[in-house]
């Protein structure tokens, strides 16, 4: 509150220099009246500025956006081009948590391989200061268009993935009973090195009231993929229960860029004109290349702006 109304006392502060400068500008004096022009100019470049640094303090911080972040990426329709662009997701997210600095890092929990080198699912964790906050807005279907390789007539197709951003959940966030779970242990299969396929560490654990699965194979022992299992579910849980909270609190009120609304198409990826447009706030780049090597900067902001602007609108 105090960092508000200090700014608030700076705004009114400038307003009402800028209000006297701007009688000062019908003096004769040409000197002075170049004076007081360049000082006008430089009030009002301040003003806007000023206005801009109060918006976010109007809204209330939403107590999960500092939490770290469960991202999940699955192929969707589109086949062998789906799981490789779930690949391509993958690369780019990873790619922008290691430009981000502030101390974020990527952990990978599990990759589930696809053919021709995509995937299937890909789960990873990113932790940092306000990595849920920042990242929750991708949450949605990403679509692509563009020729696949294995296309000899050169025709553009669609395939799409899914991305689902969690809150990292702590236990206090959610209490799981350990008759609500069913643990079963089977062979791991895939590259992992020596050990993998000769014993059964792998491990799925399903929550029986809500039916959510979460499998996990790629630690060395039963008790680390049992450990990493049952922190996706708990964030599961979490996002579920948030879920069911924002449908009852917004039932006539819906957006993709607050809620992360999973049914909406967010955002698509041409190739052939190098272009990625975001549905949900008509932002557009044709920086497809810089993007996918992370450079989601001014994508994130255009949506974090968009976010406070709706928050502010609807407060």
């Amino acid at each position: 509150m105090a960092a508000v109304v200090d700014r608030a006392n700076r705004l009114t502060k400038l307003e009402d220099e800028l209000a006297q400068v701007r009688e000062l500008v019908a003096l004769d004096d040409p000197e002075m009246r170049e004076e007081v022009q360049a000082e006008a100019l430089r009030l009002e470049a301040q003003i806007p500025a000023l206005e801009e640094e109060i918006k976010p303090l109007l809204v209330p911080p939403d107590p999960l956006d500092d939490r770290n972040a469960i991202v999940e990426i699955r192929a969707g329709t589109g086949g062998d081009e789906a799981a490789l662009f779930a690949a391509e997701l993958y690369r780019m997210y990873t790619r922008y948590i290691e430009r981000h600095g502030g101390g974020w890092k990527a952990e990978t929990l599990s990759l589930s391989d696809g053919t021709l080198g995509g995937y299937k699912e890909a789960v990873f964790k990113v932790s940092g200061p306000g990595a849920f906050g920042e990242l929750r807005r991708e949450a949605g279907v990403h679509r692509v268009q563009r020729v696949p390789a294995t296309e000899a007539a050169g025709r553009i197709h669609t395939s799409a993935a899914t991305v689902a951003v969690l809150p990292e959940a702590e236990e206090v966030d959610v209490s799981i009973d350990d008759k609500e779970l069913r643990i079963d242990v089977f062979r791991a299969s895939g590259p992992g090195g020596q050990g993998v396929n000769t014993t059964d560490s792998a491990v799925r654990i399903t929550h029986l009231p809500t039916g959510l699965v979460v499998s996990q194979q790629d630690q060395r022992s039963q008790i680390q993929n049992k450990a990493k299992a049952m922190e996706v579910l708990r964030s599961r849980l979490l996002d579920l229960r948030i879920a069911e909270q924002e449908a009852e609190r917004s039932r006539l009120r819906r957006s993709a860029v607050s809620t992360g609304d999973r049914s909406a198409k967010i955002r698509t990826y041409n190739f052939p004109q190098s272009r990625i447009t975001d549905h949900r706030i008509n932002f557009t780049t044709h920086d497809l290349q810089g993007v996918l090597e992370g450079k989601m900067h001014d994508l994130v902001e255009a949506l974090k702006i968009a976010d406070l602007e709706e928050k502010l609108a609807n407060a």
